[in-house]
């Protein structure tokens, strides 16, 4: 068998997908080609054309295949409260969870000056004009809870605090059903440490 041949090409283009190893990227390609070649080719056509149209919302940064995203212009959202996340998969974390009702700003990454990401790679500019125009009252910092994360949302906040903007951060700490002993020492400090009255 040919391993090095289109089947292989495929295969080992598959393992590009996060979390997808040889024998996961295998066993897709050979349901794709032996059992469903009609979803094969609308994945294929699908991922052309996202290649194509998906860029980033002019407001919010978020991925979208128009200029403002679904988001952005959902008037029935509250757009003086904005929660700022790393990544567009934490959007849709965060709106799935059906727990926030305003809109969001999308950083693509995390303050990480050794890999050549600084505030602009991050569209801060952006958002500091956003910020001194007063269209928005508060902002959520959502940022992992890692080193980079943290200094990301000391800046954030730091440029908030210079337009007057109201600026809070996510919890971090127990998740619901741990159990202490099981948890890290950096969890239960930063669980600790933003612990609030009952």
């Amino acid at each position: 068998m040919d391993k090095k041949g289109l089947l292989g090409q495929l295969i080992q283009d598959l393992c590009y997908l996060p979390g997808v190893g040889p024998k996961s990227a295998q066993r897709m390609a050979f349901y794709l080609l032996q059992r469903n070649r009609d979803g094969a080719k609308r994945l294929a056509e699908t991922l052309l054309e996202s290649l194509n149209k998906v860029t980033r919302c002019k407001r919010c940064r978020n991925l979208t295949d128009q200029m403002i995203c679904s988001i952005c212009s959902n008037q029935g959202r509250d757009h003086s409260v904005v929660c700022i996340v790393e990544t567009p998969a934490d959007v849709w974390a965060v709106d799935q969870a059906a727990v926030f009702g305003g809109v969001f700003f999308v950083l693509h990454g995390h303050l990480s000056p050794l890999d050549g990401i600084g505030p602009d790679e991050l569209g801060l500019d952006l958002l500091e004009q956003r910020l001194e125009n007063k269209e928005i009252k508060e902002i959520i910092l959502a940022t992992n809870s890692t080193v980079e994360g943290e200094a990301t949302a000391q800046l954030i906040s730091e440029i908030a605090k210079k337009c007057d903007v109201q600026a809070s951060r996510i919890a971090h700490g127990v998740p619901m059903g741990g159990e202490l002993e099981y948890i890290d020492s950096s969890t239960l400090t930063h669980a600790f440490k933003g612990r609030k009255p009952i």
